[in-house]
């Protein structure tokens, strides 16, 4: 990196000591030895591979120590790079070890022995140099004579020049022989910095403070220092002495830099990018990437530096989920920012997307040409795998994995691989990518997804019409509950006040509410229709609609019952042509005689008019009720099933109750006694 010497001033201080820092001119490496050693650098960098440590045969070289000093090395007056040398101190280390058994046992030396101690010693001294920007390993051959081989006597030094580095860096030294007779020496030294240059941070600011000299003038650049393309300046001033400048930490990226010049003509400029390594700078990049997909099947990642990333192409199902990688895959090597590239297509699909990740999480997504080729398809991607003797396997790409058509899985794609491979084999699928490894192709699923939805459609008729039905039965049902149940109440008509009592009752009944048919209130259809055909009228009308026939036996229809089970020809015509009781007689002991009358009648007597067993036994075939001392029950049995709460029902009870008692108790006074309270007349239900 060229250093402008008013920098390398400011960088290593103001002493001039400075300005005596050695020059060293040229870019060749060179390695030279203290006197009475000779020594020889390799041509090129080596590969630094330290092995295990050995036993020392006798008498070797090794490194001791480490000292490094800073020089300059210029390629021209004034283009010059800081350098470090490195001097490696050597020292004999062993010895041989017959020399102890020829003192011992008094023997001659060994010729070949004398005459190894009479040789020079070599060795090879290897120097491996680290710092952010390089890394470096160079091999060093040294040879001492035999007259300066002293066991752990020190032998001199050996200086190589030199490893470039930056200004700032922290740099890490190793030194070694190989074989390796001892550990590693390692020496780690930071390299002067800018301490004219400071940044520090005040909130969401980011200050750059330059602590220059008044006098000095100097042009200060901020720029982006692209590797793939030409440096892109951000921010330029020509400053004079001490200066601050505030940049938001928004717009901190690794690759900013800042370069120094002194304002003269053909001056050199100095660069360092700070943000490097600074988290905010790295998230702030990701934040202003931009994946652009350019028409027909191109794209572009934008971002201001070169971003450690890799980029996949990827198939997304219409169903959501995750976007799936697809083989093959767009290159793996770093992206190219700022600069188009092509994908690997025969045709466009709007479900192919590109991922731009950075090995740890997705950063980036975008699908193909979504503007051009509309909104996703409900398409499904066949993978197609080609092996070595044209052997080809087919599976389809679904969130569950690469699914093979022909196999047993529970999947869509397994249900359907039959029609998939004849959809391929008629032409029907879109080929979207083609090479020696296998094919893509786009297999579109609108007709079978429609004849799912008709079946889909089918069955949701089905139910509708089956719901509709159920609500129709129930709306029937309802009205049926809220109109009540139809009874039909059959009596003989002993006396008016009798008469009067079965009214109250009829009345009473339709308040709960329940549909009641009485002659009482049809006597105008009675005279029209007889007796006869108005009981069938509204029998088969009351069973018809689920009803009930209730049989209100007084002694008058007792003795009724009795004179038709004896004689009913002679029962039947000594009546008055408008008691229905005695008409319907025909119909109604049949159905008790052939077991028809349970669920269809109840009979009921009022306990003061009537005794219990009075009752002729046919009719206990059904529940015989007494009124109004067993109400509850007679009530439950004339609204059937759905009957109200038993609260709800004893209120009910006590209602009907409460209608009867006044015209009941009437019926009981003696003839001739006036009612309490009451008007006579045809209010108070005088018949004549």
């Amino acid at each position: 990196m060229p250093v402008p010497w008013f920098l390398l001033s400011l960088a290593l201080g103001r002493s001039p000591v400075v300005l005596s820092l050695e020059r060293l001119l040229g870019s060749q490496d060179t390695a030279r030895c203290s006197p009475g050693l000779s020594c020889h650098l390799w041509d090129g960098d080596l590969l630094c591979l330290p092995g295990s440590i050995v036993s020392a045969p006798g008498p070797v070289l090794v490194p001791t120590h480490l000292q490094t000093e800073l020089v300059l090395r210029c390629h021209q007056e004034t283009d010059c790079d800081l350098c470090v040398r490195v001097a490696v101190h050597l020292a004999v280390h062993g010895h041989w070890e017959e020399a102890k058994d020829e003192e011992q046992f008094g023997r001659a030396p060994d010729s070949e022995l004398e005459e190894a101690r009479n040789d020079s010693l070599q060795a090879q001294v290897v120097l491996s140099f680290n710092s952010y920007t390089t890394a470096r390993c160079v091999l060093l051959e040294v040879e001492v004579p035999a007259a300066l081989v002293q066991p752990g006597q020190s032998v001199g030094s050996v200086v190589f020049d030199c490893f470039e580095a930056a200004l700032g860096a922290e740099v890490q030294i190793w030194s070694y022989t190989q074989p390796t007779y001892q550990k590693e020496l390692n020496f780690t030294q930071q390299l002067p910095a800018l301490p004219w240059l400071n940044v520090s941070a005040d909130g969401d600011d980011v200050h750059l403070v330059l602590d220059v000299s008044k006098e000095q003038h100097f042009g200060l650049s901020l720029y982006w220092n692209q590797v793939e393309n030409p440096t892109k300046p951000w921010w330029h001033r020509n400053l004079t002495g001490p200066q601050t400048i505030t940049l938001n930490h928004t717009d901190l990226v690794p690759c900013l830099c800042i370069q120094v010049w002194p304002l003269e003509p053909d001056s050199v400029r100095t660069s360092i990018c700070p943000f490097r390594k600074d988290p905010r700078a790295h998230r702030n990049l990701w934040r202003a990437a931009r994946l652009q997909l350019l028409p027909p099947r191109g794209w572009r990642l934008d971002a201001p530096c070169s971003l450690p990333a890799k980029a996949t192409l990827c198939w997304q199902a219409l169903g959501g989920g995750p976007c799936q990688p697809l083989v093959p895959p767009l290159s793996q090597e770093n992206v190219t920012v700022n600069k188009a590239l092509k994908f690997p297509l025969l045709k466009g699909h709007p479900n192919l997307c590109v991922q731009v990740s950075n090995w740890e999480k997705l950063q980036l997504q975008e699908c193909l040409w979504s503007d051009s080729l509309g909104p996703l398809k409900d398409d499904m991607l066949l993978v197609e795998t080609r092996g070595p003797h044209d052997n080809r396997s087919l599976c389809a790409l679904e969130p569950s994995g690469c699914t093979p058509l022909l196999s047993r899985a529970s999947t869509r794609a397994a249900r359907l691989g039959e029609h998939l491979l004849q959809d391929l084999q008629s032409g029907q699928c879109l080929q979207l990518s083609d090479d020696d490894l296998g094919a893509l192709w786009a297999c579109p699923m609108n007709k079978y997804t429609h004849q799912r939805w008709a079946l889909v459609w089918l069955a949701c008729l089905l139910f509708a019409a089956v719901l509709f039905l159920l609500l129709l039965l129930k709306k029937d049902h309802v009205k049926a509950a809220a109109r009540g149940r139809a009874a039909l109440l059959l009596y003989s008509a002993d006396d008016e006040g009798f008469e009067r009592l079965v009214g109250a009752l009829a009345s009473a009944l339709c308040q709960l509410p329940l549909r009641v048919a009485v002659d009482l209130w049809s006597r105008r259809e009675l005279s029209a229709q007889g007796p006869l055909a108005w009981f069938h009228a509204q029998r088969r009308q009351t069973l018809q609609e689920g009803g009930v026939v209730v049989l209100l036996f007084s002694p008058g229809a007792v003795a009724l019952c009795h004179d038709w089970l004896q004689d009913r020809a002679s029962a039947a015509g000594a009546h008055s042509p408008h008691d229905a009781f005695a008409a319907s007689l025909n119909c109604v002991l049949p159905d008790f005689l052939q077991g028809r009358a349970p669920g269809r009648y109840v009979a009921a007597y009022f306990d003061s008019l009537l005794r219990p067993d009075a009752v002729p036994a046919l009719f206990r075939a059904v529940p015989v009720l007494a009124l109004p001392s067993q109400l509850p029950d007679f009530l439950r049995a004339l609204q059937g099933p759905g009957i109200p709460r038993p609260g709800r029902l004893a209120d009910r009870a006590e209602q009907v109750s409460r209608a009867l008692q006044p015209v009941l108790d009437s019926c009981l006074r003696p003839p001739g006694t006036p009612e309490t309270g009451r008007k006579k007349g045809p209010e108070a239900g005088d018949r004549t």
